[in-house]
Formats: structure tokens, C-alpha cells, sequence
């Protein structure tokens, strides 16, 4: 069996193996089936960064970690990769703060993973490179002379080629592309967007690249669903979720989980709520949001825009509705483990999960999954998440119709049980049959030049 070789911008926590939530999640079943080895950023800016790496060895897993300056960190990660590549990518060319010298930096930080892969690599070996820090690695490495089948996960949206043309140097992204034997996307919308740019600039990108017959498929990333479903269930008994419990009382719970990013569309969700309470006077006193919302990305002049309007929305929100015995809205700024969102999850009568724009979303799936089948909550759910496209019986909204998503929660609030077990069966169905597992499995075999029947 070949071995897997993993690229991703940051790492697993060192020495705690396959961790769990986010990307670690959804390569341990990969991982676990192969000899693997994982390089990443470890995270830490040091001033003389060389090309030494940490190996440390987990099981059958080498997790190998390279260190950055700070001028790499400033130009790679906070200059294109999350100022440029990631608002472009979620439909924000507004917020687009792009300059040269970050660029540059950009493509000597991926010059650097390739080197130091280079050196890690052996014959048969398979490369999956994940994300949009990443995303010219393979043209990199092949300059380097490497021969070995490459693939590409894009974990956030592709966008519509006409938007796609606004990045610096879009022919030259798409000519990075083509270096790829595998080139995996979230949804069929998104391989369509990749394929349309690819077709758009054929005529110029011929003359430079060299064709590899590049597959382009839609791969939708799942969750480990029996496991969440079973981690769900243990977290009824948690000291903190009981006390929850008793402390909402007969109220119901509307939860929200989202990292605090202008693409969650976080501002509009509470105008919802505020639109609900508006609207229905019965509701008072009755229903209690929960937004859980870790801080992520500071000091990027954009999210510190969001995180100030976000906290003042939910605070004037609570001094017009709010009395002496109820809050209507509990904002909270930090995260939580993987067990105790499980608990809220499962206590939680709605979920809401409405993204002005995203890859696929995994706590939809994840509030799916942690449902108590008898007596299951309903998911609202943004039309313009990944995860919409296979969990039609949501009810799906459109997160910038206040008015819409407040009527959804109402709906969802006065659901039959009839109704809602409906609903919850068929996306359980959904995501029994297609877990996290299977994903990473058709990737790779896809990668390995093998085909399934699930790719699009």
C-alpha cells in the first residue's frame, strides 16, 4: 500500500496525535489506513526560520513540523492567504487587501514546503495538499522534479469565474492547478466554477502548462457520524450539560456555532432573531440563543470589525428584550470541546447555521448528528452552504432575508414531532451512508488513479 503524505498549512497539536474537529477529523480515517506522514506550519514564528524540521512519530502517523519568520507569516498566511484568497473565495472582493511583496511571500513559503517535501518524499508515495494556502505546492514540487500523483482538496468555496478573474494572478493559479492529477471540491457548484475558469483561459494557459489530465471532482466532506452521534448521546450525563439543562429550564434553545468570519454571517443572524422577537411576542421568555463563536484571526482589520459589531448587535438585542429572569441572547467568545458542543447540540430545539457563503459547513451535520431521533431538533440551514446541497430537508433560507430565517426558526419552534422525526431521518440517512471515512476513501482512490462512482 502507498504511503500518504499529507500537506496542510497548520498541523494537529504535536503529541497528541489525530486530533479531534476541523481537518485532523477528517484525515484520520485516511491516515489510519495508510503509513503516513503530515507536514504542516507548526504554528510558531521564529526569527531565523531554516528548513529543519520536528519529527514526531504517532502511531503509524510522522508528523513532520517547519517553523516560519515572521515576515513569512505576515506576506503567506495573513497577506494573500487570508486577506486575498480567502474573502475572494467567499464573494467579498471588497474586502481584496492585496500588494507584491506579500505575493512573494506567499510563493516562497510554498517554494519552502516543496523543498523540505522533497526531501521527505519516496517512490509511490501519494501527496494531498489541502487548502488555499497551498495551493501552487504542486506546480512547485513538480519544478523540483517530482513524479509522484499529487492531489488538492479546496476546503472553501470556488468562486464564479467571473469573480475568480479579479485575483492577482488568477492564469497563473489556474496553470498551478493543472500541475495536480486530483483536484477535489466541495460541492458540483464548485468544480463547475473551477472547470469554467480552466475552460475561460485554456487558450492562454496551453502555451505554459503541460497537460496531466487533471480530474476535477466534487468530494463533499462529512463527519464521523456514529462516532459524533454516540459522543451526543455519553454527553447527556456531563455535569455542565445537566446544569444547562436546568438552567434553560423549560425554554427552548436555538444554538449557533460558527467562528467568529464575516462569511458567517453572523450580523444578519441576530437581526433574525431580533425580527423573531419582533414579530412573535409569544416567544418571550420562551426561547433562549446560544452563539458560541470563537475569536480567530485577530488583529486582521476586517475581523475586528465583526467581532465589535457582533458583540453591540447581541448587547442592544438584550437590553430591549431582555428581563430581570431572561436573557434572549447569551454570546459567547471562546471555544468549547468537541463533547460539550455534542451536549448543546443534542439540547438545542433549532440549529442554526446560516453562512453568507460556505465550503460545506460541518456543524450542520455535526447538529444532525447529535439529535436525539425520538424527539430530534430542526436545522435551518443557509442555501448557501456546501452542506445544503445534500441536506434538503433542512429548511433552507436565505441568510440575507432577515425576515425569512426569523419565519424558518418560528416554523422550526412550532414543528410537529411527526415532522421533525421526517426530517431528521432522512439527513441521518444521508450522513450514515456517506461518513467522513468514505470521503477520504474516494479521494484517494481517485488519487491512487482508480475510480469510484461517487465523485462528480
Amino acid at each position: 500500500m502507498s504511503r500518504l503524505v499529507v500537506v496542510s498549512n497548520r498541523l494537529p497539536a504535536l503529541g497528541k496525535g489525530v486530533a479531534a474537529g476541523g481537518l485532523a477529523v477528517a484525515l484520520e480515517a485516511a491516515l489510519k489506513n495508510h503509513e503516513g506522514l503530515w507536514l504542516g506550519w507548526s504554528g510558531r514564528a521564529v526569527e531565523d526560520a531554516t528548513d529543519d524540521l520536528r519529527l514526531v512519530d504517532e502511531g503509524n502517523v510522522t508528523y513532520a513540523a517547519l517553523d516560519l519568520t515572521p515576515e513569512d507569516i505576515a506576506g503567506y498566511y495573513e497577506g494573500i492567504s487570508n486577506s486575498v484568497l480567502w474573502p475572494l473565495c467567499h464573494y467579498r472582493p471588497d474586502l481584496l487587501e492585496f500588494n507584491r511583496t506579500a505575493m512573494e511571500r506567499y510563493l516562497a513559503v510554498n517554494e519552502k514546503f516543496a523543498r523540505v517535501l522533497v526531501g521527505l518524499l519516496q517512490p509511490g508515495d501519494l501527496v494531498w495538499v489541502h487548502d488555499y494556502h497551498l495551493m501552487p505546492l504542486a506546480a512547485k514540487l513538480r519544478a523540483l522534479g517530482v513524479t509522484n500523483r499529487i492531489g488538492y482538496f479546496h476546503h472553501i468555496p470556488w468562486p464564479a469565474h467571473d469573480l475568480f478573474r479579479a485575483l492577482p494572478r488568477a492564469d497563473d493559479f489556474l496553470s498551478e492547478m493543472l500541475a495536480y492529477d486530483v483536484v477535489g471540491l466541495q460541492t458540483p457548484g464548485d468544480a463547475k466554477n473551477l472547470r469554467d475558469a480552466l475552460d475561460a483561459a485554456r487558450h492562454r494557459l496551453e502555451r505554459a502548462t503541460s497537460p496531466r489530465g487533471t480530474r476535477i471532482g466534487a468530494y463533499p466532506i462529512s463527519i464521523d457520524t456514529r462516532g459524533f452521534t454516540a459522543r451526543a448521546r455519553r454527553a447527556r450525563d456531563l455535569p455542565r450539560i445537566r446544569d444547562l439543562h436546568q438552567r434553560f429550564g423549560p425554554r427552548d434553545l436555538v444554538i449557533g456555532v460558527d467562528r467568529l468570519d464575516y462569511s458567517k454571517g453572523l450580523p444578519e443572524r441576530l437581526r433574525a432573531i431580533e425580527q423573531l422577537l419582533e414579530n412573535h411576542a409569544g416567544l418571550h421568555n420562551r426561547v433562549s440563543f446560544l452563539q458560541i463563536t470563537p475569536a480567530s484571526r485577530s488583529g486582521i482589520e476586517g475581523y475586528d470589525r465583526i467581532q465589535q459589531e457582533v458583540a453591540e448587535r447581541a448587547g442592544r438585542l438584550n437590553a430591549s428584550y431582555g428581563t430581570l429572569d431572561w436573557v434572549p441572547v447569551r454570546y459567547i467568545n471562546r471555544a468549547f470541546s468537541h463533547s460539550l458542543l455534542a451536549g448543546l447540540y443534542r439540547l438545542a430545539r433549532v440549529g442554526l447555521v446560516t453562512p453568507l457563503r460556505d465550503g460545506m459547513n460541518l456543524v450542520a451535520k455535526e447538529y444532525v448528528a447529535a439529535q436525539d431521533p425520538e424527539d430530534p431538533g430542526v436545522l435551518v440551514l443557509s442555501q448557501f452552504a456546501g452542506a445544503a446541497a445534500e441536506m434538503q430537508s433542512a429548511l433552507i433560507v436565505n441568510p440575507y432575508d432577515v425576515e425569512e430565517v426569523a419565519n424558518a426558526i418560528a416554523r422550526a419552534l412550532t414543528m410537529s414531532i411527526a415532522e421533525r422525526r421526517e426530517r431528521h431521518t432522512d439527513m441521518l440517512r444521508r450522513l450514515e451512508r456517506y461518513p467522513v471515512s468514505v470521503w477520504a476513501e474516494n479521494f484517494v482512490t481517485d488519487l491512487e488513479g482508480r475510480k469510484h462512482a461517487s465523485a462528480a
